[in-house]
């Protein structure tokens, strides 16, 4: 590079690349690699770096969306230690990511290892417990990790090796390969670079083929798809540089202030120059556009190769077979990438691959990972328990279970399409029933692998370890003494609450004053002395509670207020019937303890069973003492007390799991649950955590409970004797008073309504035919006799009010014609003087 130089081809090493790219960057000069693939070298820090091939991060891509279509979710990465295995571990790693996948373990290995430096890390690889290898090494001894990984039998049934294009590269170059390394990669999967067929393509690889047979003695070095973009990369500069003089570009260079210091250094970095043009050479490789060997070539705004695929590659006896492609276009696919880029992309449409031949010469997919330690045996804790036995309870003088819990562990397990050895532990020392959360903690600290049995589900257990989907509901309820709640004298009042009962009784007052005001001037039946006028209103009102009054309605603003009125009554009288029916025909007990809200704000004990977690909900998540907190250890501590009670020693109410209370109460029916469920959990079986184990067992659950067999078992273990008092309930609640208050808001909105149409009637009608005829009389009258005045008009009746107000207008028309006549009689009186004396005086005249 002391010599003037205006661009580099190469290097083929990623780790080269690196220390190259600094100096590009210093003297300006574009770097075309077709062979480093390190993803980082992409990045804003070495921008005279080219990539000519693609990026290691493309195929990573490809790798982790095999690993999900496969369903696995960890891998083990084999890598050499150095910029080039590393960062592309990484880009893996963020790729699997993406698809809530991960890498399990790292096995590096140096940058030129020998075989006891690969078998040193293949022994620890094969003590872990994924069997998904991802190898991404290079072509020279990558060939060497798969022999040791064959000596070692990591080549059988249940592994799965995935290795990147460097094994391509090693079965394109030196194919064919000697029958025993052929056997070290039978079942493999490799990815190769995608090229896609052409004219020009097969005329160059007939070239090749010739020269190697002149050049070589056995003539099969082959040629690689490294070979392929090497080749066009030289086309790609010869078009950069000629695009770059066409846009008046110059060869010229300039010494570099900073070199200059380090003269006389036996790197002679002094002698290199700045190419002053490089710049202008760089865009102008950016903006090739060309169709070469490997394709259509040009660059991305991030300097990447359009289009990226890869062919997926099962390795299948002397040769190899295409499953399948990836591209960044469409992901997997059966279809050749040159039809799907003619269609949008589908994903979802287009994720398949075809069958592969795994490693043992097996078409069954693997599952992916084993038990740790090589197969060893599951050591699973099982709560000992001492009472509720028909869960889970040991045997006994033996090392076996029996119970709800086991069965069902059991029929799952058995829906697995592999074996799992395993050993049940018990856990608890025989004389109180054992923590669960407790049992759990001890998973984390190796004691056990599992845990099966009644576990439930809850926050802080979570934080430790992995459950299984629910087998069973189980949130925690409040059971307590029940009583038979007789019938007496008064039972009728029981379905409404006393304030119900009050309110009812003034809105039916309420209506009837206001059915009598809006009637009481235009309807005979509400009018009359003030005795029957109450006696009416007070018998219209409660009639309709029958539906039986006989008093019509008049108004239009009376036939609204009565018709919704009639709607309310109709809703009252058929809940009022319902509920007591209900409480008449159904046996009901009662309890003073009403749900876990009466039992926080009391302060009677409260048991709970020994090992529950909800002794710790109880005082910690609702604040109640633990002072008031009384453990029971099994059902006949539970009754004894409940029916001994707070008074003599015994506890106002139990808290504890449905699960056990629904066994409990089975055949005691002097108790019952009272209020509502008021946590919400399950039971499951507890792996470590990210145990692909885990979600086996789930799915095992829940086709249990799709097939009926999760009732089977619950039916078998958990079905009692039915209760004598089963159709007994708790005492049905008083209908409160906020069920019917939008009812009642309707009904005096509506009363309100006409009340006020009412009145702003009236005022007017009074204005209209009363207060004329009042200013006449008495215009100087004070207020109270107005008032007075108001009061009388509303108590007239509408008629005799219109009648009287016609006879006036009569009146007054008969007195204006009267007076008319008078006038008209003076005129004729006064005209006729008139004219008598105008004849005298004409005559007078005349005489």
């Amino acid at each position: 590079m002391e010599t003037d130089t205006v661009a580099i081809i190469g290097p083929q090493s990623s780790v080269t690349a690196h220390v190259i790219s600094h100096i590009a960057n210093e003297v300006q000069v574009p770097l075309l690699s077709f062979a480093a693939t390190d993803p980082t070298l992409s990045s804003l820090q070495f921008p005279f770096f080219v990539r000519t091939t693609q990026d290691d991060s493309f195929q990573m891509a490809g790798i982790a969306e095999m690993i999900e279509y496969y369903e696995w979710r960890e891998v083990i990465a084999i890598y050499v230690d150095d910029d080039h295995g590393r960062n592309g571990i990484a880009a893996l790693a963020d790729q699997l990511a993406m698809k809530r996948c991960e890498i399990s373990y790292k096995a590096p290995l140096i940058p030129q290892p020998n075989r006891a430096d690969i078998t040193d890390a293949l022994v620890k690889v094969a003590l872990t417990e994924s069997r998904v290898l991802v190898v991404h090494v290079y072509p020279a001894w990558g060939l060497d990790v798969l022999a040791v990984a064959h000596y070692l039998g990591m080549m059988g049934n249940g592994y799965v090796w995935i290795a990147t294009d460097w094994l391509s590269t090693v079965l394109d170059t030196e194919s064919p390969l000697p029958s025993g390394a052929l056997e070290n990669i039978q079942g493999l999967i490799t990815l190769r670079m995608y090229t896609p067929d052409s004219e020009l393509k097969r005329n160059f690889v007939s070239r090749w083929k010739t020269l190697m047979s002149n050049q070589t003695a056995d003539g099969h070095f082959g040629l690689s798809t490294y070979g392929l973009y090497a080749y066009d990369t030289v086309w790609m500069l010869a078009h950069a540089i000629d695009a770059f003089f066409d846009k008046g570009g110059y060869i010229s260079f300039s010494n570099d202030s900073g070199l200059s210091e380090l003269a006389g250094r036996n790197l002679h970095l002094d002698a290199m120059s700045i190419f002053d043009g490089g710049k202008l050479l760089l865009d102008c490789i950016l903006q090739v556009n060309l169709t070469g060997l490997t394709g259509p070539i040009s660059f991305t705004t991030d300097k990447s190769l359009i289009l990226p695929t890869y062919e997926v590659i099962n390795v299948i006896g002397t040769g190899v077979r295409t499953i399948g492609y990836w591209s960044n276009y469409s992901g997997l696919s059966v279809v050749v990438p040159e039809t799907l880029y003619q269609k949008p992309p589908n994903r979802s449409s287009s994720n398949q691959l075809h069958a592969v031949i795994w490693p043992g010469q097996t078409t069954e997919k693997p599952r992916g990972w084993v038990f740790p330690n090589n197969g060893k045996r599951l050591r699973i804790g099982v709560p000992n328990r001492v009472s509720y036995r028909e869960f889970i309870a040991n045997v006994p003088g033996t090392n076996m279970f029996k119970g709800y819990c086991i069965d069902v562990f059991t029929a799952a397990l058995n829906l697995l399409p592999y074996a799992v050895p395993y050993t049940l532990i018990p856990f608890g020392d025989g004389i109180n029933n054992p923590s669960g959360t407790e049992l759990v903690r001890l998973m984390t600290t190796g004691v056990y692998d599992a845990a099966i049995g009644d576990i439930a589900i809850i926050t802080n257990r979570t934080r430790m370890v992995d459950f299984t989907q629910p087998y069973i509901e189980s949130g925690l309820v409040v059971v307590a003494p029940v009583r038979k709640l007789n019938s007496h004298a008064w039972a009728f009042l029981r379905p409404f609450t006393p304030k119900m009962w009050c309110v009812t009784g003034v809105f039916f007052l309420l209506v009837g004053a206001i059915v009598w005001v809006l009637e009481h001037r235009i309807n005979d039946e509400f009018r009359g002395p003030p005795r029957k006028q109450v006696v009416t209103t007070l018998w219209f009102s409660f009639s309709t509670l029958f539906f039986s009054h006989r008093e019509n309605t008049v108004s239009t603003l009376g036939r609204l207020v009565l018709i919704i009125w009639l709607f309310v009554v109709l809703i009252i009288n058929s809940s009022y019937t319902a509920s007591l029916t209900s409480i008449l025909t159904v046996q009901q007990l009662s309890s003073p303890i009403k749900g876990i809200e009466s039992l926080i704000t009391s302060n009677d004990p409260i048991g709970y069973q020994t090992g529950s977690f909800a002794r710790n909900y109880l005082s910690d998540e609702l604040g109640i003492h633990a002072s008031r907190l009384v453990p029971l250890n099994s059902p006949e501590d539970y009754a004894k007390a409940l029916e001994d009670g707070p008074k003599k020693g015994g506890v106002a109410a139990v808290v504890d799991e449905r699960a056990y209370i629904e066994l409990f109460l089975s055949s005691r029916c002097e108790f019952s649950i009272v209020g509502q469920e008021f946590t919400k959990s399950g039971w499951g079986f507890a792996f470590l955590r990210d145990s692909p184990l885990a979600v086996d067992m789930s799915t095992a659950i829940l086709k249990l409970s799709e097939t009926g067999e999760l009732q089977r078992i619950h039916n078998k273990w958990l079905m009692r004797s039915a209760c004598s008092l089963q159709g007994a309930k708790l005492e049905v609640d008083c209908l409160q008073l906020k069920s019917f208050s939008g009812l009642f808001l309707i009904c005096g909105l509506a009363c309100s309504l006409a009340l006020f149409v009412y009145f702003v009637f009236m005022i007017c009608q009074y204005i209209r035919y009363y207060s004329a005829a009042e200013s006449e009389s008495s215009s100087g009258s004070s207020l109270s006799a107005r008032l007075q005045t108001f009061l009388l008009f509303v108590d007239e009746k509408e008629e005799d009010v219109k009648n009287r107000s016609k006879r006036r207008q009569l009146e007054r028309a008969s007195n204006r014609s009267n007076g008319e006549d008078v006038s008209t009689n003076s005129s004729k009186k006064t005209g006729r003087e008139i004219s008598s004396n105008r004849s005298v005086s004409f005559g007078t005249g005349i005489i």
